[in-house]
């Protein structure tokens, strides 16, 4: 575990996945969900290097058919830590037997977290080590607190200009093409416990950068900002104390995916030598 702290935040990071274990201010408030594993061992787990479920679980590259399950493998990887500083973190994944049996590339995949003030900033950074095209995607899960009995329906999510929101319709871990409009040129979303009875809130092709998590009293909580990812999800599990804001290079598999991961959507192509990175970033009220 490493500990990166400043006058305002104490942040707590697993090697285990690069995961996010606490974020507490200074009166010693706690932001991130406390991983009860009687409702969701997870706290915010990292996607790599691909978001969401494929097909059957599997995926095809030059000719040879691979599986690799939801999510991909680094929530379940140790990675290296390479920098550790009081305000600043870092860690390595880098490929094994195992995984290249999962994912055939040469990559490093770098998580670093740098504290400013009352914000943390997150970057994913996945550079290509071969000569041959990667295909990658990555993503965040964190899952924010909401301890109050009522949960995520004491709060709603808040956009900077008036969004149109389409929820996208799940088969089981892939997307349909059809959709529920859960906010017609609004600013805010009240959080409802129904929009996650069966599983997520699926967002494509995002009209936001960003999303602020208030009370509904309007006291704002936290603020996620993600220039750069295309999609994003809303999730929590019926009447957990948690939500989880999810912004992704990536997506699920859709329905009709023809199983090519060249041609998979919401996959990045990372050139030999090149480096795909983003950041997004949390501050904290």
């Amino acid at each position: 575990m490493v500990k990166i702290s400043n006058d305002f935040l104490d942040v707590m990071i697993s090697e285990q996945g690069a995961e996010l274990k606490s974020i507490k201010n200074k009166a010693g408030e706690e932001f991130l969900w406390i991983g009860d594993p009687n409702v969701w061992a997870g706290q915010a787990p990292v996607m790599f290097p691909i978001c969401g479920g494929l097909k059957d679980d599997k995926y095809v590259h030059n000719g040879k058919e691979y599986t690799l399950k939801k999510h991909g493998f680094a929530r379940h990887s140790k990675f290296e830590i390479i920098r550790s500083e009081k305000d600043y973190a870092a860690f390595l994944l880098t490929p094994t037997d195992e995984t290249k049996a999962m994912y055939p590339f040469d990559y490093e995949f770098v998580v670093s977290f740098k504290l400013d003030g009352n914000k943390i900033a997150i970057t994913y950074a996945a550079k290509n080590l071969g000569t041959d095209d990667m295909y990658v995607s990555f993503g965040c899960h964190e899952a924010y607190y909401c301890p109050e009995d009522g949960g995520i329906e004491n709060y709603k999510v808040v956009f900077d200009k008036p969004v149109t929101l389409k929820a996208y319709d799940l088969d089981g871990n892939l997307v349909k093409h059809s959709y529920n409009t859960v906010l017609e040129n609004g600013t805010e979303l009240d959080l409802d416990y129904k929009y996650f009875a069966i599983d997520a809130l699926v967002f494509r092709d995002i009209p936001f950068q960003a999303m602020t998590l208030a009370h509904r009293n309007g006291e704002k909580k936290l603020r996620v900002d993600f220039e750069g990812f295309n999609y994003c999800m809303l999730w929590t599990k019926p009447n957990a104390k948690y939500i989880c804001i999810e912004p992704w290079a990536g997506t699920p598999d859709p329905v009709d995916a023809d199983g090519i991961l060249a041609n998979k959507m919401g996959i990045n192509k990372v050139k030999g030598g090149d480096t795909f990175a983003l950041t997004h970033t949390i501050t904290i009220y």
